[in-house]
């Protein structure tokens, strides 16, 4: 190679940020991070830590979804943009039956959490944080009904590196800097404040980074479930009667009783009865066939259906002679994310409460088809309303004349005064974290738990964070006759694993953090790989675009039509054609993810893990 041609060289990839790195096919990029591989086991999740307590697992002997539960605990514990009073949906691939199954483990709004109650006191919406903001917590009852099913260890085992967490570990400087830039709020729950500012009083009142951060009371609390455990099993009790008696106690015994009595104390719903009477179920996923691999998704009380919408929509279209992010490719994705969102966001809800929502209409076929007719080539559509999928199940549509004011109603809340800021950014990707783990016995687990993020309202002495998804309702059926909140119901959230199965077997286990991000993106990834011929790795760290243009599930609910968020990288000849087509353009450096996901090569016998190049996501693999 000439001299200067390998100077040009080494220059671009100085000024792309990238390294010189390994390249695994034809596809014109290079990755930051090296794949992970595996033949016996993957475990990836938000924290190296956490990543670490799943290899411990696996090491002794556990399954997947044990190790699973272990890194979901350990997450918890690290307060990873999520606590043990949030909520947690997994997919999980069973090799026994050959079937996906579907972990239902959202809160429910609490007793007198109506529409009028929180009109009453002059909210849009229920509240972003605080004891209002609660449903019953939901991840513990979760990971307990996971592994009592479908694990293989004890409790007291899985519980374990947990427990060494909440006995102290080194605070990294992500959750660190969260505490404190948010004491403010901490400061007026009385709870929060003894454990999240050990410094009260001084400059910095959180731990710094590297500082050994202890929590007594969800040690206690942890110790507990162990402690319930042991007791059935030496009563003579079964490993699963066991784990489930540990099940009871959080939820009707004196773990229930603290947190709901300081709830209230607090100025929250929750009651013992609440806690209670919520139980998880074990649910039939949604799928879609898209060229020939099925595509699995929780159900429409989480955004994941929206995905296989936009899937049934782009199986019409040959992406691939579009070129990747060529304005044309982003121009398609992005009208057709516009039709699947504006659905979700008006027939989107809890299928335990009527009225019942059109999922067979909106999942099928003829309905896509039809809703690309609407796609206008040249130009974004601005004020695309929700379809009409009732003719597709054989019935008449009731909202017909409300979706034709949609629009008008949506720009009478006034919202949208501040544009493009930080608080809306921050709403639009309020975080949370994936857990994704894969065995040699076939088992495979995909999850996004959340809820309970810094700043948490503490419940008690039992060092619990509270979920604060009571903001993803809305108190007028105008807006989604779906999802109007409830007693006793889910809200419609963001959170969405996703399988995918190619000839009866796992092809991929994806899943993101980041709110209103997450299926748009795992939708790119998910192409990236099957249209595009990427490496799993190159497919988290590969430049994304998002769509601003569905309204926000949290906060204020605002949108921005048109808003349309590129990767650095995007060439100046593709920015001045989507200019040229309406979109409202800003940028990011990196726009990927994060995403974690495995993917099976059964031609090898062996698992590919990746994790997106920004965040602190990734794992291990043996």
């Amino acid at each position: 190679m000439k001299p200067k041609r390998l100077y040009s060289i080494l220059l671009l990839l100085c000024i792309t940020g990238y390294t010189l790195a390994q390249s695994f096919n034809n596809f014109p990029v290079t990755t930051q991070k090296p794949p992970l591989h595996g033949k016996h086991w993957m475990a990836i999740t938000g924290k190296p830590l956490a990543a670490t307590a799943g290899a411990m697992i696996f090491s002794q002997g556990g399954n997947a979804i044990d190790a699973s539960c272990a890194m979901l605990a350990a997450t918890c514990t690290m307060w990873d943009v999520l606590s043990w009073g949030g909520e947690t949906q997994a997919l999980i691939y069973n090799p026994k039956t050959k079937k996906v199954i579907a972990i239902n483990a959202m809160g429910v709004a609490p007793t007198g959490a109506t529409a009028d109650f929180f009109k009453n006191k002059g909210m849009k919406y229920p509240p972003e944080y605080g004891p209002l903001a609660a449903t019953t917590p939901g991840t513990a009852g979760g990971l307990l009904t996971m592994l009592a099913e479908y694990g293989k260890m004890s409790l007291k085992d899985v519980l374990k590196p947990a427990m060494q967490l909440a006995e102290g570990y080194p605070i990294e400087g992500q959750t660190a800097n969260a505490i404190e830039n948010n004491k403010a709020l901490i400061k007026g729950w009385p709870y929060s404040k003894k454990v999240f500012l050990p410094h009260y009083g001084n400059k910095r009142e959180a731990p710094d980074a590297g500082e050994i951060f202890v929590q007594k009371d969800l040690l206690t609390t942890l110790q507990k479930l162990v402690d319930t455990e042991q007791l059935a099993l030496k009563n003579g009790k079964s490993r699963k009667e066991a784990i489930y008696a540990a099940y009871d106690r959080f939820y009707k015994g004196d773990i229930a009783k603290e947190i709901a009595r300081a709830c209230q104390e607090q100025g929250g719903l929750i009651t013992e009865k609440d806690m209670a009477n919520w139980k998880v179920k074990i649910e039939e996923p949604l799928m879609t066939n898209y060229k020939g691999i099925e595509v699995y998704k929780m159900q429409q009380w989480t955004q994941g259906p929206v995905m296989l919408q936009a899937l049934n929509m782009l199986e019409n279209f040959d992406l691939k002679s579009m070129g990747y992010n060529s304005s044309k490719y982003i121009h398609t994705m992005y009208q057709v994310m516009n039709l699947a969102f504006a659905d979700r966001d008006f027939y989107y809800g809890d299928p335990a409460f009527a009225p019942e929502e059109p999922m067979k209409g909106l999942l099928s076929k003829e309905y896509a088809r039809e809703r690309i007719k609407l796609i206008n080539w040249e130009m974004n559509d601005p004020k695309v309303l929700p379809g009409d999928p009732y003719p597709f199940e054989e019935k008449k549509n009731p909202y017909t004349e409300q979706i034709k004011s949609w629009g008008n109603f949506h720009a009478s809340l006034d919202r949208n005064k501040h544009g493009l800021d930080g608080k809306y950014l921050e709403e639009f990707t309020a975080g949370t974290t994936s857990v994704e783990a894969a065995d040699e016995e076939g088992w495979v687990v995909s999850i996004t738990p959340s809820g309970g993020w810094v700043p948490a309202c503490i419940a008690g002495n039992t060092g619990v964070g509270l979920s604060q998804r009571m903001q993803s309702f809305v108190l007028d059926a105008r807006e989604n006759p779906f999802n109007v909140v409830e007693p006793g119901k889910r809200p419609r959230v963001t959170l969405t694993p996703s399988l995918a199965l190619m000839d009866g077997k796992p092809f991929l286990s994806f899943a993101k953090q980041a709110g209103d991000e997450q299926d748009q993106l795992l939708l790119q990834f998910f192409l990236n790989i099957v249209e595009f011929g990427m490496t799993v790795q190159e497919s988290t760290e590969a430049p994304s675009f998002k769509t601003l243009q569905m309204y926000s599930t949290f906060g204020e609910h605002e949108k921005l039509p048109g808003g349309l968020i590129l990767n650095e990288a995007m060439p100046p000849w593709t920015r001045k054609e989507l200019s040229r087509m309406g979109y409202k353009l800003t940028y990011q450096p990196r726009t990927s993810g994060p995403i974690n996901a495995i993917y099976f090569d059964w031609q090898h016998g062996s698992f590919w893990g990746g994790s997106s190049n920004h965040g602190e996501d990734y794992g291990i693999g043996w």
